[in-house]
């Protein structure tokens, strides 16, 4: 097994053409701080739609490595999350975003025809399991308010014997199935997107970190080891980095990591599972566990259960985490231990930016010259391409459909995490409570009474866990 912290996809992907960095003083229109899918995508909309605009993408390391080019690839809609979005925003506005995210879906689908990229789009729709009696109709609070919100044409509840016909894993017990969502080779797809914006002349910095932004003046200016940038308009699309030291997010964004292994080809795994739609599945934890399959016949398993990072200080075990890898491959094995013999090829992991509603916001600051997107919790392969047209108009000041979505909203109307070390200490805490509540029902038993208060505390004061 080949544990790095870029993973399978990025290998699979093949080497890419290195970016220059930016050197000494430049000026741009708008400048999009992030190379992964949310500054990609708004660097593409703004381009596409404002063909004369000189746009900048400074990206501190190398574009589309990031978690963007590591994730499970499901390019899901926020269906899923329906109950929490309306919740928050009331019914009709989370309607208007979850039809908007089920056309994004669509749109990454289009992209990619378009463009030629080939980054194995593949409509498969998406199946959120039971895998424990106390899961068994976790989904029925999400169903109801999507009644309740007049959607006819919602998710199919399946029975097991339903959901042992999609993928027979033993471990598998009841669900429900959203057809608005597909699996995408997830670096592929970062690379075509920057492909494209290269080719309609964004201009592309790599190894480029914003290390202080300043946004007193007329224009915003970035300043970079070495150079600086400045621009009438700037979009913070860096979620992890939001969470650090200096950032004016850093009380609304924690860093988590999550996980994943795939196996070599085992076609006749995926066969025996009948497993040859190529959906898109999870189970219904809160530090859910996510699988899919390629086309080459691997199985690909992550789990949103990693560490908690201190700031934004990772120290590379969000990438790299030997202990947490073994878990990932205990759960890979008891839900197929047909694959216990099979060979894992890959191992790897990333840093998710989280936000205390697990929803993503998208945020203008101030002095309305800056605009920011963050918190996807782990589900932004398909909401960012979104959220990119949403920043997009934005920042061209249009007041059209994306740029009046429910999840745009002002800085002061985001739910605060705790300061450090509180944050750090008290998310470990609740996180480790939760993962042995979990386990406990997993195996069929009763968690303890102290895991299973611990694990409370997060609804109690107003976080949400889950989706």
């Amino acid at each position: 097994m080949i544990h790095k912290a870029h993973g399978y996809w990025i290998k699979e992907a093949g080497p890419q053409p290195e970016q220059p960095s930016l050197e000494g003083a430049h000026s741009f229109d708008a400048l999009v701080i992030g190379g992964g899918f949310t500054g990609l995508w708004t660097a593409y909309h703004l381009k596409t739609a404002e063909p004369d605009l000189k746009i900048g993408l400074l990206e501190s390391g190398s574009i589309g490595h990031g978690p963007s080019g590591r994730n499970g690839g499901f390019v899901d809609a926020m269906w899923v999350s329906f109950a929490s979005l309306a919740a928050r925003y009331g019914p009709g506005p989370a309607l208007a975003l979850a039809r908007a995210s089920e056309r994004s879906v669509a749109q990454v689908g289009e992209f990619c025809e378009q463009h030629q990229v080939d980054a194995w789009y593949r409509p498969s729709g998406y199946l959120n399991v039971s895998t424990a009696p106390a899961q068994d109709g976790s989904w029925e609070r999400n169903l109801n308010a999507m009644r309740e919100a007049g959607i006819v044409d919602g998710p199919r509840e399946l029975t097991a014997k339903q959901v042992q016909a999609v993928c027979a894993s033993p471990a598998f017990r009841s669900g429900v199935h959203y057809g608005a969502a597909a699996t995408v080779q997830p670096a592929r797809l970062a690379f075509g997107i920057r492909d494209a914006i290269s080719d309609l002349g964004v201009e592309l910095f790599e190894g480029s970190p914003a290390i202080r932004v300043e946004d007193s003046g007329p224009r915003v200016k970035v300043h970079t080891p070495a150079g600086t940038a400045d621009a009438a308009r700037v979009v913070l699309a860096n979620g992890p980095a939001l969470a650090g030291q200096g950032s004016p997010f850093r009380r609304n964004v924690t860093l988590a990591s999550s996980h994943m292994v795939i196996t070599e080809p085992v076609p006749e795994v995926v066969d025996e599972l009948g497993w040859t739609g190529g959906e898109a599945i999870s189970d219904c934890r809160a530090l859910l566990t996510y699988f899919r399959t390629t086309p080459d016949g691997r199985i690909a398993l992550g789990w949103g259960g990693g560490r908690i990072a201190a700031g934004s200080r990772r120290f590379g075990r969000s990438e790299l985490d030997a202990e947490v890898i073994e878990g990932v491959i205990r759960a890979l094995t008891r839900y197929f231990p047909m694959l216990r013999d099979k060979r894992i090829d890959y191992a790897w992991g990333g840093p998710i930016d989280t936000s205390a509603t697990h929803q993503p916001h998208v945020v203008s600051l101030p002095s309305g010259r800056a605009f920011a997107a963050f918190g996807y919790t782990g589900n932004g392969v398909g909401p960012s391409q979104m959220v990119g047209r949403s920043l997009a108009s934005l920042v061209l000041d249009r007041r059209d459909e994306y740029g009046s979505l429910p999840f745009i909203e002002p800085a002061g109307a985001l739910t605060r995490v705790p300061p450090e070390p509180f944050r750090w200490i008290g998310g470990t805490l609740i996180r480790e409570a939760i993962e042995r509540k979990e386990e406990a029902e997993m195996s069929g038993n009763t968690a303890d009474p102290v895991s299973s208060m611990v694990a409370r505390v997060p609804e109690m004061i107003g976080f949400h866990i889950g989706r």
